[in-house]
């Protein structure tokens, strides 16, 4: 009951609704633009590869550099206003995206070489700019990311931030299907113009959610963003519960990026389907992230703990396992031209396929949800923002690390079937530090006691 409860609130309503729309215009533009390439612009392997793990690291590499910056703002500035700010500014950002994805639709081509230090990617201006926008999104995300989960305790009771912490995060997930649905169905022309529709609804929802005043003393910010990370990450992993939980989260998006960015390239040359199967891939990965994310809170029944967290990541490695196999015996009897959403439900192993896809992300989803509460509930509302921020930076130094492991393995001639098993072996590492962080909870507890 607490959870309908809060969706009927003033201080939780609008910036669940705000990252709702946050979140699937992201994805939206983001799949419309890689789908779009990938289907219509490349016809390599490589090449598709390479540009999938750019455009992920692109977008990752703002929460490295900005985090600490975002996190500062956050928790000695009004919340709610950062968000409006930000906001407008998605407005600007998404019509540059919106203009590169119509430049591209036209056929408007500009050659443009990019230099990679391994490799050269020989592209145009239209995917210049659609970049150039995806990296902007990315320091859009940054500012936000720390603030939609260090709100929460501002604005909601001790006892209802679990329970808020997973509705942001499976409505998070419930928009992604949604922009990852309609970015494989719709034509990239329309894409472009719903991008800068749902980017003024998004502004106009932001409006709406309630001041969030800082809690504590307002300090000098740190405008040294080596030095301000730097110290940030120190000071935060201090608490033994925080270092366990943003290293085992670390871990999990790195595995997650490693997929999001070999799904694409994935369906087109293994499994042989069209984009609209590839979007199909990361709508099953989405809706069960969201599904694990409202499970382990029933689980949990409103505790924030990681009890469930080594074994719900082995559960994960073991589904990446089995999708890796599923892959190898699909390439065995591979179809010969690619496959739309009908032909692939009915070819033979294509509900298994699925199946092992839906199993990695219930389980990933169940590992990763109890330990952003932990984030924002060990330390104190006027240090949770930087806590999360801290998060990011880890986060996104792991997945940009994770980015560019999988550039220089696709370039190498990996094949990206093999690339997969890389999650597997993630899993593991993860597993142990969810281990270290149950065993950190229970001993802490005992000695509070």
């Amino acid at each position: 009951m607490t959870t309908v409860r809060l969706l009927s609130r003033r201080r939780f309503l609008p910036l669940f609704i705000t990252q709702l729309f946050n979140a699937f215009n992201d994805n939206l533009y983001k799949t419309a633009m890689v789908l779009f390439v990938v289907y219509q612009v490349y016809n390599s392997e490589e090449a598709e590869g390479i540009f999938s793990a750019v455009a992920s690291g692109l977008f990752i590499l703002p929460f490295f550099i900005l985090s600490a910056l975002a996190g500062q703002l956050a928790d000695m500035r009004d919340k709610a206003r950062i968000i409006r700010i930000v906001k407008l500014c998605e407005i600007a950002l998404m019509t540059i995206g919106a203009t590169g994805l119509y430049l591209s639709w036209r056929g408007f081509e500009m050659p443009v070489s990019i230099p990679l230090g391994f490799t050269t990617i020989d592209t145009g201006l239209p995917i210049v700019l659609m970049l150039f926008a995806l990296f902007l999104t990315g320091i859009q995300s940054t500012f936000l990311g720390p603030i939609k989960y260090a709100i929460l305790p501002q604005h909601l009771r001790k006892d209802e931030v679990l329970a808020g912490t997973g509705l942001v995060e499976a409505g998070t997930y419930v928009a992604i299907l949604a922009g990852t649905i309609l970015a494989g169905w719709i034509p990239v022309e329309y894409a472009a113009g719903a991008i800068i529709v749902v980017s003024v609804m998004g502004y106009v929802s932001a409006r709406q959610v309630p001041a969030a005043p800082p809690l504590g003393q307002v300090e000098k910010l740190d405008w040294h963003i080596l030095r301000a990370s730097t110290r940030l990450i120190r000071k935060t992993m201090d608490d033994r519960q925080v270092y366990y939980a943003i290293l085992a989260i670390s871990f999990f998006w790195t595995i997650g990026a490693v997929l999001f960015i070999q799904f694409p390239p994935l369906a087109k040359n293994v499994i042989m389907a069209s984009k609209e199967v590839a979007s199909v891939f990361l709508v099953v990965f989405s809706v069960g992230v969201a599904i694990g994310s409202v499970a382990v809170n029933k689980l949990l029944k409103g505790t924030v703990s990681a009890r469930f967290a080594p074994a719900s990541v082995l559960v994960m490695a073991l589904f990446v396992v089995a999708f890796y196999i599923v892959c190898k015996l699909w390439q065995a009897d591979q179809p010969t031209e690619l496959l739309d959403v009908a032909s692939f439900i009915s070819w033979p192993m294509a509900s298994i396929l699925l199946l092992c896809l839906l199993g990695i992300s219930v389980s990933g989803g169940m590992f990763v949800v109890p330990l952003y509460a932990f984030l924002t509930t060990r330390v104190a509302k006027d240090q949770a923002a930087r806590t999360i921020a801290a998060n990011n930076i880890v986060n996104s130094g792991a997945m940009v690390g994770g980015s560019l492991l999988a550039m220089v393995l696709t370039a190498a001639g990996v094949p990206i079937a093999e690339q997969i098993l890389l999650s597997a072996g993630m899993c593991i590492i993860s597993a142990w530090l969810g281990l270290r962080l149950y065993n950190a909870e229970k001993t802490d507890s005992f000695v509070a006691a």
